[in-house]
């Protein structure tokens, strides 16, 4: 006899995911109701943690937000929305202040006259980037976890791994009949059954999409699971094409997605080669200080050029003091892998770091479907636009969490909630073959990174299309017939969101910012986003 699914839990508003942006929407509204937070792995596992360098923020008294917003504007090679990046950069100190409220424990100045200590990352034009050592990110995840758990309103729920939003298509009454969201169904992991997390207000705070690459200097759950998410109940997304590597990724054989921070580049480390010369000169004035796209491709070119297995980050000339008082978690982590940063210099290489798209978000972070929200790197806000100015991408999820927060809590009293569909599994089995997902995973990404990378051409693209074409096929007819795992969904997740990078990618005959193609190696006059709209696009 089957087993009756599990009640639907009811709330005022639910997040799914649990860093920064996630984490700030939450502590807001649950000022007006109850909110679950929903999180597919440990609490602290997304890539808030993983966050190194810092938050920019004007905090100086010799700098100003209109400099903040021309180096954003430049960084993003014109493409970003300059209504957003004004916003931001006006809100940046207050969402600062709000986390030392919380506790977290800032850098302090060096003199009397500077609050906290600010250090200065590749594309800005001034010291505004405040920081927690060179482990900012753990910092700020582990005061918002406190202050969430300390919250009655709030439920922290791990382990519970979104599959879908429910929309009006899972309502079973009649009265429902807009296209609106409803909340979303999410596997419990460890009991291994789908359960309806249902609210008028629910907010995705996902995260990107990074692991669709081979080597990335993000989390294993890096899946573009909101994307894909929002994406089949209907949401545009836009400038999936522009997938932000960092230049400096650690290459070792036992580590790969260690990264080292933009502030070791910010406070004087040198990129070299393996005889010792420095290369940056010949591809851009600012040397090392130069937007991440710049340092990326000059490092992927001296590489192809050279045949290199990766170039190196210098630091030596700093002195062994100023390393570890500034980088003491960089410093320890390299000398458990036998490097000492202090008297050598750091093997590097460029890796998938930040997705630049996602869903197409207002200034108040409302989606195309009502009900919905997002905040964050699953978003496509008009931030960033061709490419991420250095520590924007926290100080996003900050304002963005409060705007979201905001927006939902003055849209006025919740509709009655809807009886919704519980997750039918009567018609698939537990699968036989799961060594196919890991071969699918694997497949993807590789011809993710072969295809899709840092430079591009229309051949290029074209054999992406064609092979992401058939692990959709593959991965759908194993999706319909086989009863879900974590691993199922998040591959599902990043065929979708491969799909789209490709579609995106191709679509955009120009070179600029993230996007880099050998075929189209110009610049086109008028800056302009790439959308796709799943209600106008046929499946191919």
């Amino acid at each position: 006899m089957a087993k009756a699914p599990p009640e639907a839990r009811h709330f005022d508003a639910i997040v799914v995911g649990s860093g920064a942006a996630g984490l700030t929407a939450a502590l807001h509204l649950a000022e007006h109701g109850t909110v679950a937070v929903l999180a597919k792995g440990d609490l602290a596992d997304g890539s808030t943690a993983w966050a190194q360098g810092g938050i920019a923020a004007v905090l100086d008294a010799g700098d100003t937000v209109a400099a903040h917003v021309e180096d954003t504007m430049v960084a993003g090679a014109g493409l970003n929305h300059r209504a957003t990046v004004e916003y931001v950069a006006s809100n940046a100190s207050a969402a600062i202040d709000r986390l030392a409220e919380l506790g977290v424990p800032f850098n302090p100045g060096e003199t009397v006259s500077e609050r906290w200590h600010l250090t200065r990352e590749g594309g800005h034009s001034h010291r505004r980037i405040v920081h927690v050592d060179d482990a900012t990110g753990w910092a700020v995840s582990q005061a918002l976890i406190k202050a969430a758990q300390a919250h009655p309103n709030i439920t922290l729920v791990p382990h519970m791994a979104a599959v879908d939003l429910i929309t009006h298509r899972h309502v079973l009454h009649e009265r429902f009949p807009q296209r609106r969201c409803h909340g979303v169904y999410a596997l419990d992991v460890k009991k291994r059954h789908v359960v309806r997390f249902v609210a008028p207000a629910t907010v995705l705070a996902t995260g990107g999409a990074s692991r669709v690459y081979l080597y990335s200097t993000n989390p294993d759950g890096a899946t573009g699971d909101g994307i894909a998410m929002a994406w089949r109940a209907g949401c545009r997304v836009s400038n999936m094409e522009f997938n932000q590597f960092h230049p400096t990724c650690l290459y070792h054989p036992k580590v790969r997605n260690f990264l080292i921070t933009e502030a070791a580049r910010g406070e004087g480390g040198q990129l070299k080669l393996p005889d010792g010369s420095r290369f940056m000169a010949r591809y851009d004035d600012r040397l090392e200080l130069a937007p991440r796209d710049v340092v990326a491709r000059a490092i992927d070119a001296e590489m192809k050029r050279l045949g290199l297995e990766h170039v190196l980050l210098d630091l030596t000339h700093l002195g062994a003091d100023f390393i570890k008082a500034h980088f003491p978690t960089i410093h320890a982590r390299l000398l458990e892998l036998d490097i000492d940063c202090t008297v050598q210099p750091i093997p590097v290489v460029p890796a998938a770091h930040y997705s630049c798209g996602g869903v197409m978000v207002t200034l108040d972070g409302r989606t195309d479907l009502a009900g919905l929200w997002a905040a964050g790197e699953v978003t496509q806000s008009g931030l960033h636009g061709a490419n991420r100015l250095a520590s924007n991408s926290l100080l996003e999820c900050l304002v963005f969490g409060q705007a979201v927060a905001d927006d939902i809590s003055s849209s006025g009293p919740p509709a009655a909630a809807p009886d919704v569909k519980p997750w039918d599994e009567s018609r698939v089995t537990d699968s036989d073959e799961e060594v196919v997902i890991a071969h699918n995973w694997d497949e993807l990404r590789r011809s993710m990174w072969d295809y899709v990378g840092i430079v591009r051409t229309e051949k290029r693209l074209e054999r992406a299309a064609h092979r992401v074409k058939n692990l959709r096929k593959e991965v759908q007819d194993y999706y319909g017939n086989f009863r879900i795992t974590a691993d199922l969904i998040e591959l599902r997740n990043l065929v979708t969101v491969a799909d789209l990078i490709v579609r995106s990618a191709r679509r955009r005959r120009e070179s600029r910012g993230l996007h880099y193609s050998t075929d189209y190696p110009a610049m086109a006059a008028e800056a302009v986003d790439t959308i796709l709209d799943p209600v106008m696009t046929r499946e191919a």
